[in-house]
C-alpha cells in the first residue's frame, strides 16, 4: 500500500547505526559473492546433503510435491493446477445475515449494510472445526480501496463514508456447513459475526491503564474501541483466533497544529494521514483532540470465535508495533511461543515467551497465558562472510539491556508501547520487512518471509549485510531459524537463508537472480504470506509487483506456490487476477479443502472485474480450492 509507505518514510527519521550493524556490515564487505547458487548451497537444517538439494530443486524430484506448476499469468482469472477446482466462497459486500442488503455494483451500499456485510480485503484467516457438519472461519478485513468503494473514488468523503469505511474493516467470523459438495457459507449461521472499528474491546496485559492509553473516552486506559487494518493471523490452542493490527498510523492525523513526538514518529504517525480522512470526520483519530488514541492500536486481538457475545481482547504483552502476523507454538517444557514480524522496512522480529505453561487437559486455564510473559527480539550474526549463521534473542524487559529511565523508558508498560525503540535500544537487528512466520509442524524450525526493502543500503540505519544481503532489495527472501537445542525457549539459534527470489531471466551472476532454487519457471517476488500443512509443505504467497516489465518481466500476476524445506524446490501452484495480492490460507483438518484468499484485485482501476466477470465490480474474495478426486492437497 504504497500510501501507508509513503508517509512511513516521511514520519521514520531514524539515523543512528547500532554497534551490531556496523560490525555486519563490515564482514560483508569482504565477501566475495559468486552468484545464488554458490552463496546457498550450504544450508544445514535437513539431512539431505547440498548436492542432493540442489539436484531435487532442479529436476523437481521433490517425494511433497504433487502436482503440476501452472505458468505465470496475466489474465484476469484464479488459475489452480490441473486435478484441481477452485470455487468462491465469499465476497466482499456479501451478506451474512439474511436481513442485510446485497452487494450493490459500484459499491453502493450504506454503512449500516456494512456492518452486516462481509468486509473488505481479506487477509489472514484460521479454520476452526466445531464438528464434522459444522466449521468457522475467521477472516480479517485490512482496509478499503476507496476507488472501488465510492462512486466518488475517495474525493469526497462524508461522514457516512467513513462509518462505511470503518465498518468494511476488521474481522469477519463465518459459519460453515459441510455437505456432499464440501463446504459452504451458512448465511444466518450461528457464529456469523462482524467485528469492526467500532467494536468495544477489553486492553489487557501490562500496559493496560497505563496513562498512554487513557482517553477522556476511556479516562482508565482499559477499554478501546474497534480494531482495523487487520493483516494476517494466528490461532490458540485453546481455540481463540489472534488478529494483528498493522498500518494504523495511516488513519490517524490532525485538523489543528500538534507536536508529533519522537514516538509517534517512530511508528509513522503525523498531521498528515495516509488518505483515509477518518480524523476529519471521527474526532477520536484527531491527534490535536485525542493524542493518546493512536497508542490503543498496533496490538494482537484475540477474539473467541465460536462466542459472538464476546468481547475482544488487547494483548498488550505481545507488543506494539506492525504486526503482520502471530505465530503460535508450544515448546517442549509447555510454554507458549509467538513469533511476530513488524513489517516495515527497517523494523524488527519479535518472540514472545508465556510465563505459564499451556493446560492440555483445561482450556479454560489456557485463556490469559498471553498477558504475562517476556518480548524478545532478534539479532543476528553472520558467520564467516556466509548467508547463515547464528543469532539471539535479546530480552525487552523494563530495566534490563539499557531500559531504563535514563533511556526514556519508565515501565514495562513504555517498553511494550515502544516495542520499537526498545528494540532499537538493545540492538536488534533492522530487517527487509519482516511478514508472515510459519513453524514447521513437526521440527523445531521456523520460517519469516522478508518481503521487500528499497531502502536497505540506501538509509545508513539499514546496512546491508546478514540476513538482508541486497542493497536496494526488490525481490525479498525467506529467511530460516531453527532454535538451540530444539527448543523454542532458548535464547540462542542458528539462521540461514531458504531461498532468495529474484529473476533469473534479467540478471546474471549475482543475488538479484535469486538463490539456486529459483528458475525462471517459478521466479517470484515479494514473499509475504507463508503457511504449512500438515505434511510440512510450505506455502508461499505473494504481494508483489505485476507489472511484468523490467526487473519483475516474465513474473505477471502474483500467486501462491509451494516448497519443499527439504529439497528446497518450488513449484508455483496458482496465478490470482488482475492487480490482486494473494493473501490468507486456512485448510481444513481433513486436508483436503483449502480457503485462500483474493485481495483487492483490480486495485488502482486496474481493470479486474474478479470475480464475477463482465461490467462488475472487483471484489476481494475468499476461494475455496479441492482436488477434482477429493484428495489432499498438494499431495
Amino acid at each position: 500500500m504504497s500510501q501507508f509507505e509513503l508517509k512511513d518514510e516521511q514520519n521514520h527519521p531514524r539515523t543512528e547505526v547500532p554497534e551490531f550493524t556496523r560490525m555486519v556490515e563490515q564482514s560483508l564487505s569482504r565477501r566475495r559473492f559468486l552468484g545464488g547458487a554458490a552463496a546457498l548451497s550450504a544450508v544445514a537444517f535437513f539431512s539431505a546433503s547440498p548436492l542432493s538439494r540442489a539436484m531435487a530443486a532442479a529436476t523437481g524430484t521433490s517425494p511433497l510435491l504433487g502436482f503440476d506448476a501452472v505458468p505465470t499469468s496475466t489474465a484476469d482469472s484464479f488459475v489452480v493446477p490441473p486435478g484441481y477446482q477452485a470455487e468462491r466462497l465469499i465476497s466482499w459486500g456479501d451478506p451474512l445475515f439474511s436481513n442485510v442488503a446485497e452487494f450493490i455494483n459500484g459499491g453502493g451500499n450504506s454503512a449500516a449494510d456494512q456492518l452486516g456485510q462481509f468486509g473488505d480485503n481479506n487477509d489472514g484467516m484460521s479454520f476452526f472445526k466445531v464438528d464434522d457438519s459444522t466449521a468457522i472461519l475467521a477472516i480479517n478485513n485490512e482496509y478499503c480501496n476507496y476507488e472501488l468503494m465510492f462512486a466518488h473514488q475517495g474525493k469526497q468523503m462524508t461522514a457516512e463514508d467513513v462509518k462505511k469505511a470503518q465498518a468494511a474493516q476488521g474481522v469477519s467470523v463465518l459459519t460453515l456447513n459441510k455437505s456432499a459438495d464440501g463446504w459452504r457459507f451458512a448465511k444466518d449461521g450461528k457464529y456469523n459475526r462482524r467485528i469492526h472499528a467500532n467494536t468495544p474491546m477489553m486492553i489487557s496485559g501490562p500496559a493496560r491503564g497505563h496513562a498512554l492509553l487513557q482517553t477522556s473516552a476511556d479516562p482508565k486506559g482499559k477499554q478501546a474501541l474497534g480494531t482495523f487494518n487487520n493483516c494476517a493471523n494466528g490461532m490458540t490452542p485453546w481455540g481463540t483466533y489472534l488478529t494483528c493490527e498493522e498500518n494504523v498510523n495511516g488513519y490517524f492525523g490532525s485538523t489543528g497544529q500538534v507536536e508529533i513526538t519522537p514516538a509517534q514518529a517512530r511508528y509513522g504517525i503525523g498531521l498528515e494521514d495516509a488518505g483515509w480522512q477518518w480524523h476529519a470526520f471521527d474526532k477520536r483519530f484527531d491527534l490535536a483532540k485525542h493524542p493518546n488514541e493512536c497508542n490503543r492500536f498496533g496490538w494482537v486481538v484475540e477474539i473467541d470465535p465460536k462466542d459472538p457475545s464476546s468481547t475482544p481482547i488487547k494483548r498488550t504483552a505481545l507488543g506494539r508495533f506492525k504486526h503482520e502476523n502471530a505465530e503460535l507454538v508450544i515448546d517442549k517444557d509447555g510454554h507458549v511461543v509467538v513469533y511476530l514480524g513488524d513489517d516495515e522496512r527497517g523494523e524488527h522480529l519479535y518472540r514472545f515467551v508465556s510465563e505459564g505453561k499451556y493446560n492440555p487437559n483445561d482450556m479454560a486455564a489456557n485463556r490469559d497465558l498471553l498477558d504475562q510473559g517476556t518480548l524478545y527480539v532478534a539479532r543476528f550474526d553472520a558467520a564467516d562472510g556466509e548467508l547463515k549463521g547464528k543469532g539471539e534473542w535479546l530480552e525487552l524487559t523494563f530495566g534490563k539491556n539499557g531500559l531504563t529511565p535514563e533511556n526514556g523508558f519508565n515501565s514495562q508498560a513504555e517498553v511494550l508501547i515502544h516495542a520499537r525503540l526498545a528494540a532499537t535500544q538493545v540492538g536488534a537487528t533492522t530487517m527487509d520487512r519482516p511478514e508472515w512466520v510459519a513453524a514447521h509442524p513437526t521440527e523445531p524450525v521456523v520460517f519469516c518471509t522478508l518481503t521487500n526493502n528499497k531502502n536497505r543500503g540506501v538509509k545508513d540505519n539499514q546496512p546491508v549485510g546478514g540476513p538482508n544481503p541486497r542493497a536496494e532489495n526488490h525481490y525479498g527472501q525467506i529467511l530460516r531459524w531453527q532454535p538451540a537445542n530444539g527448543r523454542h525457549t532458548a535464547a540462542a539459534f542458528d539462521w540461514d537463508l531458504f531461498l532468495l527470489a529474484g529473476n533469473p531471466t534479467v540478471h546474471r551472476n549475482n543475488l538479484y537472480a535469486g538463490s539456486a532454487n529459483i528458475n525462471k519457471d517459478n521466479m517470484f517476488n515479494s514473499p509475504d504470506g507463508i503457511g504449512f500443512d500438515q505434511a510440512g509443505r510450505l506455502w508461499i504467497q505473494t504481494d508483489g509487483k505485476y507489472s511484468n516489465e523490467g526487473d519483475f518481466a516474465g513474473m505477471g500476476n502474483n500467486q501462491m506456490l509451494c516448497a519443499d524445506p527439504a529439497t528446497g524446490e518450488v513449484r508455483r501452484f496458482l496465478t490470482g487476477p488482475i492487480a490482486c495480492e494473494i493473501t490468507g490460507l486456512a485448510f481444513s483438518p481433513d486436508q483436503k479443502t483449502l480457503f485462500v484468499g483474493v485481495q483487492h484485485p483490480g486495485e488502482d482501476l486496474a481493470g479486474s472485474h474478479f470475480p464475477l466477470g463482465g461490467d462488475s465490480t472487483p471484489r476481494s474474495s475468499v476461494m475455496m480450492i479441492t482436488r477434482e478426486d477429493g484428495g489432499i492437497i498438494g499431495a
